[in-house]
């Protein structure tokens, strides 16, 4: 009977193995992701290219033959890196429409690095050379702390819930990442529209240009077609940066390294916190990748951006990378694999060959950022599409923080201008005038874990896990107390008053829990989710 039943079983028709997908370097999709990741990392270049040399001072050959070709070794690497990643977990699950992450330097890290750790050494010392050592060494530390991250991330993703992750993303993605090229366009508006008409056209419906014409490089050149002849470059300035043209060798700068690091402890304040969101940040983007199809393991995702980081300052960059937001954007625009690494490649040469200085004279800025609108456009929606209805509450929770902290920052920034701050205006001239200044400020200080904390709660809330929203609320009694959260920083008993708040929060939902009908399953309807 048992060689019956083996005859039986080697007869049975066996599935055939799935055949391997043909996986190529680049498809048409990826030269329109191209034009628009190598733009978005165009602008954030210049951007920090024109803050070392017009707020740090610090010497054009210096910027553009030292810092700029050790960013290029950084982004190089990492879109190398995360390229592989991509084609791994293409071939693992045996698809073809895997899109890389995008990579580049992180937009906030740029104006906090020069603002807040670079400009007062500056001011003290009228020394850009300190200013430069104390943020390589601010970088470096940052990239330690995204290093150790990676062993405690995955575990923050498997109990931070996705509306919360995705509503902290839309809200850094509105503010920081849209609000100032929105502003910047519509400063040039008649060359700005123009080129948000063809992005938007050209990335949210099916409608194709000529000839298959990629969106983003017909974008800019009509963007700067319109500003050449509008009036709005100089060709003189474009002369003058031509002759400032300085190529750049990659050369370690360890020296300055260790010299920075020697006076580490002011550091710290702002590094620990920011350490703490880039791991934060990396950890929503991973999320935002998932919930478009590409579940990338968050722990490869952390160590290459700690790893670029501390690569970057070894070489003289203050400037660390990281996984950008707007993964879903590059794949609806139909990037896959080779993208990421295009652009990674084609921006680093042009580090190297310090062409910067005449891109930025070249390129009308308004020409560049609609590109930076629709990422933005793209991730606020995502956040909403991509959790269930029941959950839009907590998304829009998880948004107010980044809010807060934008808002606070123009303020700051005006008062500044005007040659006065918010204490010699006094708080209540301020809030006769309608400005809340020192609450929005609170809210605003850790702006990204803020957002974790209260999306986690309210999603708990919304679900009637009483007992989960006051752990989650314990936490928030406990970032804020040692200056996490909602303090300007790391300190003990740094805001005990907002600690006692996070406290009473969840006493309250303690009481809760003993009500009648507090237990009673909350059902959520998975057709909700538009993405899925």
């Amino acid at each position: 009977m048992s060689t019956d039943v083996n005859a039986q079983t080697s007869d049975t028709p066996q599935a055939p193995e799935p055949t391997p997908v043909s996986l190529p370097w680049w498809t048409r999709g990826d030269t329109n992701a191209f034009f628009g990741l190598g733009f978005n990392i165009l602008v954030n270049v210049l951007t920090l290219t024109g803050l070392m040399i017009g707020v740090i001072k610090l010497p054009t050959g210096d910027v553009l033959g030292t810092v700029l070709p050790a960013l290029g070794v950084a982004l190089i690497l990492g879109n190398v890196y995360y390229t592989m990643l991509a084609r791994r977990l293409a071939k693992r699950e045996n698809r073809t429409d895997v899109t890389a992450l995008p990579y580049g330097p992180s937009v906030p890290h740029m104006f906090i690095v020069v603002f807040v750790v670079m400009l007062p050494v500056y001011l003290n010392t009228k020394d850009p050379l300190q200013a430069w050592q104390a943020g390589l060494a601010w970088a470096f530390m940052i990239g330690i702390i995204v290093m150790i991250g990676a062993f405690v991330g995955p575990y923050i993703r498997k109990l931070t819930p996705r509306a919360a992750m995705l509503g902290t993303l839309a809200g850094i993605s509105l503010t920081f990442i849209s609000m100032r090229p929105a502003a910047q366009m519509w400063d040039a508006a008649w060359i700005g529209l123009p080129v948000l008409a063809i992005i938007l056209i050209g990335f949210f419906t099916d409608v194709r240009l000529p000839g298959n014409i990629p969106v983003g490089l017909a974008a800019l050149l009509v963007g700067s077609a319109i500003g050449w002849i509008g009036g709005y470059m100089s060709a003189p300035d474009v002369s003058q940066a031509v002759s400032d043209i300085a190529v750049g060798i990659p050369d370690q700068r360890f020296d300055m390294l260790f010299t920075g690091l020697g006076d580490l402890a002011p550091l710290l304040g702002t590094a620990i916190p920011l350490g703490v969101y880039n791991f934060t940040e990396a950890m929503s983007n991973v999320e935002s990748a998932a919930a478009a199809g590409d579940n990338y393991n968050l722990r490869s995702v952390l160590l290459a951006d700690g790893a670029g980081a501390v690569i970057g300052s070894a070489f003289g960059s203050p400037f660390p990378p990281a996984v950008y937001i707007g993964h879903p954007g590059w794949k609806d625009a139909g990037g896959r694999t080779g993208y990421s690494l295009g652009s990674g490649v084609v921006i680093g040469l042009l580090c190297f060959l310090g062409l910067f200085g005449v891109l930025d004279k070249l390129l009308p800025v308004p020409a560049i950022v609609p590109i930076l609108l629709y990422i933005g456009l793209l991730i606020g929606a995502q956040a909403f599409q991509a959790v269930p209805r029941l959950h839009a509450v907590a998304v829009v929770a998880a948004i107010l923080p980044n809010l807060a902290q934008w808002g606070s920052g123009l303020m700051d920034n005006a008062l500044s201008a005007a040659g006065t701050t918010s204490s010699k205006v006094g708080e209540a001239a301020l809030e006769n005038a309608g400005v809340i200044y020192d609450g929005m400020r609170t809210l605003g200080e850790g702006a990204v874990l803020v957002g974790l904390i209260l999306g986690t709660i309210v999603t708990f809330v919304l679900e009637k896990k009483f007992l989960y929203a006051a752990i989650a609320s314990g936490v928030g009694a406990v970032l804020s107390f040692i200056g996490l959260i909602h303090a300007p920083e790391v300190a003990w008993a740094a805001n005990p008053q907002v600690a006692l708040g996070y406290l009473f929060f969840g006493l309250v939902c303690v009481g809760y829990w003993f009500l009648p009908g507090a237990r009673d399953k909350v059902e959520i309807d998975e057709s909700d989710v538009m993405a899925e």
